[in-house]
């Protein structure tokens, strides 16, 4: 199992969702000179000859390198073929069948509204696809369709029925989610294997870009390989990512704070940056031809900076410049090296260092100037939630219901794999810590409480809670039960009370609650869940950071998308049943 850095420091290495980590032989610095590159590092593949300084400059970022870092080219016709098809050919072949008046009409009016609303969605552009599973995305273009064919339907007095348009729609929904979630998986795969990608090279004081870098390493779901890095300032470099670069702490140099310029000397390692900046930097009022006026020293400063990335870039193949602002980096600094780095044709990401929040949550706005990240504080009560509890009890209800005669099973085969009640009952904590008791069908023989202290040597997890691969207290009933998560369905008494949600994290223990620090008790703040990020992220495969940092991360960013997309995911992690032991 994966060791991480501790989550709650903030270091390299820190876990959202739990993705293996890229593996170092695929994250080269494939266009840098042969004596910058990483010692295990070698070129990604489909990428150009290392830069040779006797033959001048390095290739431009993209160079060679476009077959392997470029998501599939299939992706964008495959998602329009599939939304021309999916809307049109059932419309047409359902209407014809039923007989019902206009199908021409309505398979063309289908197929426009759907790819209208493709386009207002952002759903062929580059960027976006295959960034995410979909199947909420999907869900949402189905019923945006829905709305906009409803509004055309009274518009218009068309009059076919309407059961018949929802079956002809149906497929839609389907192939779309099916083809969204088939396309994230290929761009997962691709990125697992460093292709797909962006090379980044990364700006910024030595700690600072430490855990940028090692956060980036830690998962393979985003679209950055850093394959080099510009530190500010003297301290070293510790995330063994390549130094391609390095800028003095003070933009005017390490001799004094005001410059090197201020009286009047010169510094011959940007000497040609002074006559390169003096027409923009402004002789000033009284300034004689040829002479740089006084912002010319701070000009030729940042120019140095501009000049040092750039340098970087071309030598490593950089296609992005990540830069990670910090008391050395900012300001005028900032702005500055942005000029020189936008005006050279390459992208520039800055880091806002802030971390497990999701995007839905960030508005961005500017004042005085200053560009600002407005982020929206966690969804802790209104409506949203009031609709979370009521169909969580409606949907328990119904379950309890349907499911009754599965129960009655269940309760027999426990009952006779062991000596025993059929139902276990364990108390735990719940929201804002108020503890209750929860339900589940027996899976360990009866004494298994008295017997856990006796195996705490063996316990396979590096956090509060107790796991163990093989626990001899499981029953051979049990062993099933736990592998199809049957064992958990009494919950749904607990959902129907309130004292559950059907999705959440994973309900404590109260010895586990008291070795709780702050941080740890935000998983408090929603109510436990019967499914949630803990269990279709690997259950108990995860080590604690993990699944600390996943519950974390759903309790900070819960909506109802969310428990559908964490619902959805429920079935296939139970179908595969890793980690359920």
């Amino acid at each position: 199992m994966r060791r991480d850095a501790i989550f709650l420091s903030g270091g390299p290495g820190r876990p959202g969702q739990p993705e293996r980590a890229r593996d170092p032989e695929r994250i080269p610095a494939a266009s840098a000179p042969e004596e910058k590159r990483a010692p295990d590092a070698r070129p990604m593949p489909g990428s150009g000859p290392a830069h040779d300084p006797a033959h001048g400059a390095a290739p431009a970022p993209g160079d060679g390198l476009r077959r392997v870092r470029d998501k599939a080219a299939w992706y964008a016709p495959t998602a329009l073929l599939v939304g021309v098809l999916g809307t049109g050919l059932p419309v047409l072949l359902v209407y014809r069948a039923a007989a019902q008046p206009g199908p021409g009409a309505a398979a063309v009016t289908a197929v426009a509204v759907w790819q209208g609303v493709q386009l207002a969605h952002n759903r062929y552009a580059h960027r976006f696809l295959g960034e995410s599973r979909g199947l909420v995305s999907a869900l949402q273009d189905w019923l945006t369709l829905l709305g906009a064919l409803a509004v055309i339907r009274a518009a218009t007095g068309e009059s076919s029925a309407p059961g018949y348009a929802l079956l002809a729609l149906a497929p839609v929904l389907v192939l779309t989610g099916a083809l969204r979630v088939l396309t994230h998986r290929h761009l997962t795969a691709q990125r697992r294997a460093a292709q797909a990608v962006r090379r980044a090279l990364v700006v910024g004081e030595a700690g600072a870009v430490d855990e940028v870098v090692g956060q980036l390493a830690s998962r393979t779901d985003h679209a950055y390989v850093v394959i080099g890095a510009v530190a500010v300032g003297d301290s070293a470099l510790r995330g063994g990512v390549p130094e391609a670069g390095r800028l003095n702490a003070s933009p005017y140099g390490p001799h004094e704070p005001h410059g090197p310029y201020a009286a009047g000397g010169a510094d011959p390692a940007a000497g040609t940056a002074v006559a390169a900046v003096t027409a923009d930097a402004g002789g000033g009022p009284g300034a004689e031809a040829g002479e740089p006026g006084p912002e010319a020293p701070r000009a030729a400063a940042y120019a140095a900076d501009g000049e040092t990335v750039l340098d970087a870039a071309r030598r490593y193949g950089a296609e992005v410049v990540l830069v990670v602002p910090g008391a050395r980096l900012g300001g005028d600094r900032l702005r500055r090296l942005s000029w020189a780095v936008q005006d050279a044709g390459l992208h520039l990401v800055v880091a806002s260092g802030l971390t497990e929040v999701a995007l839905r949550r960030v508005r961005l706005d500017t004042a005085a100037g200053l560009n600002l990240l407005h982020v929206a504080p966690p969804v802790r009560r209104g409506p949203q939630l009031a609709a979370k509890g009521a169909l969580d009890r409606a949907a328990a209800a119904l379950l309890l219901l349907l499911l009754a005669p599965l129960f009655a099973v269940l309760a027999a085969v426990v009952r006779l794999g062991s000596r025993g009640p059929a139902l276990y009952r364990q108390r735990r904590i719940g929201h804002l810590g108020v503890p209750f008791t929860m339900w589940k069908f027996r899976s360990m023989v009866t004494d298994a409480d008295r017997l856990r202290p006796l195996l705490a040597a063996a316990d396979e997890q590096d956090g509060p809670a107790f796991k163990i691969r093989r626990d001899p207290r499981v029953t051979r009933a049990g062993r099933l039960l736990r592998r199809t998560s049957l064992d958990e369905l009494p919950q749904l008494v607990n959902v129907l009370r309130g004292e559950m949600s059907l999705v959440g994290p994973r309900p404590p223990l109260p010895d586990e609650v008291a070795a709780y620090g702050q941080v740890e008790l935000r998983r408090l703040h929603v109510k436990p869940g019967m499914t949630g990020p803990w269990q279709v992220g690997g259950r108990s495969d995860l080590s604690w950071d993990e699944s600390l940092a996943l519950d974390l991360r759903y309790a900070d960013n819960w909506s109802l998308t969310t428990d559908v997309d964490v619902l959805a995911r429920t079935f296939r992690a139970v179908a595969d049943g890793r980690g359920a032991y």
